[in-house]
């Protein structure tokens, strides 16, 4: 195993490259912040993830392995982490303050876990198992950052992909991406975003490792033509109101609208981790990822501490409510939605979706 492990540092290196911007790339080993990793005890009011690796039977647990982990949605970026699992084959890290959400997979010499995506929730304990792949890998991952070269700031929703495949990544708010099971070999990678010079630089996925890279943009001034983007209403949310209570909303500050379309820009994995992003409202969740509740902080009735449960309303009927299990994600994935209304205090409130048991706040969602 030490030897295995040996080769893979052995082949770590990083390449600088500038085409139209600056561009770094890092093979191999990324360290990680030393204060993450933690018994689950000390994690205190950080949320806690502990995550168990396997063989490929789910039988025996695999001491040594290499836990590969990101922060996927925090207020700042941070780098990959890289720890080594216990003897027991397992692993316990304490997530940032600011942490909502991770991307977490296992290596073993050549052997490889799938990915997972685990909600983070403050206070509480995640478990994840990662099961080891013991047949050949043949494919390789590409993480990386883009950031923008002048001022070093995070590059929102630009568009990353490998030239000549269907590989495609958009940059989160940290302008953090991941492109997974990408097949050992030489590619193209490219990035575009309006304003910024496009950039294309070659990269080697190598097989069972993670190659990571920094991008740095240059902005582009052009001149460009008017663009005039024009868009038909859904028939169905132009009965139940949605646009009218969206227009008045809007102007007096009285809620928070998504369309489908704002929906698919964000591509959330699951809708109430797209409304916890929302200034005062949380994810309150079990061990199951599906018993999570949403929960408005600025509450002060309902049954959570700091908070209480918001009322929840999918075309017009109340789901169960509000209790934990009842989150819309168990409903309506993200691409059913046509819209989507959230109000954080009776106040802000339509008279449609009032009542005595909407002190909380409503979310409101409406499929197509």
């Amino acid at each position: 195993m030490a030897d295995s492990i040996g080769a893979i540092g052995s082949r770590m290196r990083r390449v600088t490259a500038a085409i139209g911007g600056v561009l770094v790339v890092m093979l191999g080993v990324v360290l990680g912040a030393p204060d993450v990793v933690a018994q689950a005890s000390d994690c205190g009011e950080r949320g806690t993830l502990r995550v168990l690796i396997v063989d490929e039977s789910g039988a025996i647990p695999m001491p040594g392995a290499i836990v590969v982990l990101r922060w996927t949605d925090t207020d700042r970026a941070r780098r990959p982490v890289r720890e080594e699992a216990g003897p027991a084959g397992s692993l316990s890290l304490c997530a940032p303050p600011d942490a909502r959400q991770a991307t977490v997979w296992a290596e073993f010499g050549d052997m490889s876990s799938e990915e997972a995506v685990v909600a983070i929730v403050a206070g509480t304990l995640r478990e994840v198992e990662l099961r080891l792949r013991s047949g050949p890998v043949s494919t390789g991952r590409l993480i990386g950052q883009v950031r923008d070269a002048q001022t070093k700031r995070p590059v929102n929703a630009a568009r990353v992909s490998l030239v000549g495949r269907t590989e495609m990544g958009v940059t989160n708010r940290q302008g953090g991406f991941v492109l997974s099971g990408v097949p050992v070999g030489a590619y193209e990678l490219s990035v575009r975003h309006l304003g910024y010079a496009p950039l294309s630089h070659p990269v080697r996925v190598t097989r069972g490792i993670t190659t990571e890279i920094e991008v740095g943009l240059v902005p582009d001034p052009v001149e460009m033509e008017p663009i005039v983007a024009t868009t038909t209403r859904s028939r169905r949310l132009e009965v139940k109101g949605f646009y009218e209570r969206k227009y008045w909303g809007e102007l007096v500050s009285g809620g928070t609208f998504f369309t489908s379309a704002d929906i698919e820009r964000r591509s959330p994995v699951l809708i109430s981790h797209m409304i916890a992003d929302l200034s005062g409202i949380r994810l309150e969740c079990g061990v199951r990822r599906d018993s999570c509740t949403i929960v408005n902080t600025r509450g002060t009735s309902g049954f959570s501490p700091g908070g209480c449960r918001m009322r929840i309303y999918l075309d017009g009927v109340p789901l169960g409510g509000g209790g934990r299990g009842n989150t819309v994600d168990n409903f309506v994935r993200p691409v059913e939605i046509a819209g989507l209304e959230v109000y954080r205090g009776p106040a802000s409130l339509p008279a449609e979706l009032s009542g005595s048991d909407s002190g909380c706040g409503v979310v409101a969602i409406w499929t197509k």
